[in-house]
């Protein structure tokens, strides 16, 4: 095998053991005082303790985003710096994100069928959300069933900084589409009532922990999933 040949392949990046271990520990100990909190967290007057749902369907949804605004970013660095560590990142932080909105699309039913009466409603947002979903999901499906060569990686990151204008779409598709929306406005400040500020809180920096976790253990997994093409790569080319 030639240098040049050695040069063109990345060398893989893991994240280190304690990152792990810190994540985890983190994630368990927010995950415990949040679901303390949200016990303890009063019951809306009109929902009844079905309105608990909140604390965990928000947060979700913005988790989902984050992962979805770092594909856009991992995905322009790769275009940037053309290194295959930021298509790795990029291909983590989508599959985790596509994760929690998963998580909106199965807990917002839950809760419109105990508001709204029904599962489902083409509400907006719902809509909207749906939209967001299967655009990440293509996202998903187009890295799964390509050859994962550099062209690839180049429409993918496109793709996935063309798909984060579905963000701002979804967020604020209540006041875009006005009274025809079933959603309640976006929370603003002191739009809760007493007492679900904190749950609130610790439902999305648990939402974030979650995510920081699954992506750690995401991205070691496709380094080391790469770290093995290559050895295989190496074990081929010298024969």
């Amino acid at each position: 095998m030639d240098d040049k040949t050695k040069t063109e392949l990345p060398a893989p990046l893991g994240a280190p053991h304690w990152t792990q271990r810190l994540s985890s520990l983190l994630l368990i100990s927010l995950a415990a005082l949040w679901l303390f909190i949200v016990w303890n967290a009063p019951i809306d007057r009109a929902q009844g303790v079905i309105q608990k749902i909140l604390y965990a369907h928000a947060p979700c949804a913005f988790a989902a985003y984050l992962g979805f605004f770092l594909t856009a970013t991992f995905g322009a660095l790769y275009l940037w710096k053309r290194e295959e560590r930021f298509d790795k990142l990029a291909i983590a932080s989508a599959e985790v994100g596509v994760v929690f909105c998963t998580l909106v699309i199965i807990t917002g039913p839950i809760w419109a069928r105990g508001t709204w009466g029904a599962w489902w409603t083409w509400d907006p947002r719902l809509s909207v959300t749906l939209m967001l979903w299967f655009v990440y999901l293509a996202y998903l499906l187009l890295r799964g069933f390509t050859d994962g060569g550099e062209q690839t990686a180049r429409f993918a990151s496109i793709y996935g900084i063309a798909g984060l204008m579905a963000i701002p779409l979804n967020y604020f598709a209540i006041e875009l589409f006005g009274g025809s929306a079933m959603h309640p406005d976006n929370l603003e400040e002191g739009s809760l009532g007493d007492g679900m500020g904190w749950p609130f809180l610790l439902g999305t920096l648990t939402a974030f922990a979650a995510f920081f976790h699954l992506f750690v253990l995401r991205a070691q997994a496709e380094f080391l999933r790469a770290a093995c093409a290559r050895a295989a790569y190496e074990a081929e080319v010298d024969r």
